[in-house]
């Protein structure tokens, strides 16, 4: 696997043509709650590893929280050029923090 792209682009396979006994297919087959659990237990797991001095553990943790973020990205039906085009159209501009609601009146 060279990149994100190509990783995306497996598991959209694996999602039209399901691969009995993958991963990707027990994620999908389990839904959107089970993929969004595992984001969440994959973004604490970075915020731990972080937190450590070793380098090859919170690479091993990212690249668990990509592919999990991947399959969700999927699985809601978006393109990682969709999440390129939004980075670019923030590359240069001021924080709108100031625009944001508080978190308490989400």
């Amino acid at each position: 696997m060279q990149d994100l792209d190509e990783l995306y682009q497996l598991i959209l396979d694996r999602k039209a043509n399901p691969k009995e006994g993958s991963y990707t297919d027990y994620l999908f087959t389990k839904g959107l709650d089970k993929i969004l659990k595992k984001v969440g237990e994959e973004s604490t797991e970075v915020i731990v590893a972080a937190k450590n001095d070793s380098d090859d553990e919170f690479i091993y943790e990212v690249s668990d929280l990509a592919y999990h973020i991947l399959v969700l990205m999927v699985d809601r039906g978006i393109s990682v050029d969709q999440i390129k085009r939004e980075l670019a159209e923030r590359e240069g501009l001021m924080s709108k923090t100031k625009e944001r609601r508080d978190i308490q009146e989400l």
